[in-house]
């Protein structure tokens, strides 16, 4: 099935907020979070991931141009596999959001080791 409305695999910057947040905020709301417990602006295109205390909801707030976006999924049935961590912000992939997205646990999905070689012989 084609998801025509997910986050781009090229986006630069992704963040993932780990703390749970009240899902009765909205753009605004979220947009403050982004402000006053983070410390950045949310007016410079990053995407800003979100989940409530289930884990089975997640808002995604980004600016585009002349207004928020907010990208919003609440699962049936499951919950998301939310990274866990000491820091309240983890930086994501373009990959990373959109397997979150469909279920994966992130956390898990570890490539290989990136080789630099001079000369093979």
């Amino acid at each position: 099935m084609a998801r025509y409305f997910r986050p781009s695999v090229e986006m630069p910057e992704i963040y993932l907020y780990r703390p749970p947040v009240d899902f009765r905020k909205a753009a605004q709301g979220l947009a403050a979070i982004v402000v006053q417990e983070l410390g950045h602006d949310p007016f410079q295109g990053a995407l800003y991931a979100f989940s409530n205390r289930q884990r089975n909801k997640i808002k995604c707030l980004y600016w585009e141009d002349t207004g928020f976006v907010l990208y919003y999924k609440a699962l049936a049935e499951d919950r998301f596999h939310w990274p866990a961590g000491e820091q309240a912000l983890m930086t994501l992939t373009g990959q990373q959001i959109n397997g979150l997205l469909d279920g994966y646990d992130i956390s898990l999905l570890k490539a290989h080791k990136k080789r630099h070689y001079e000369s093979l012989f």
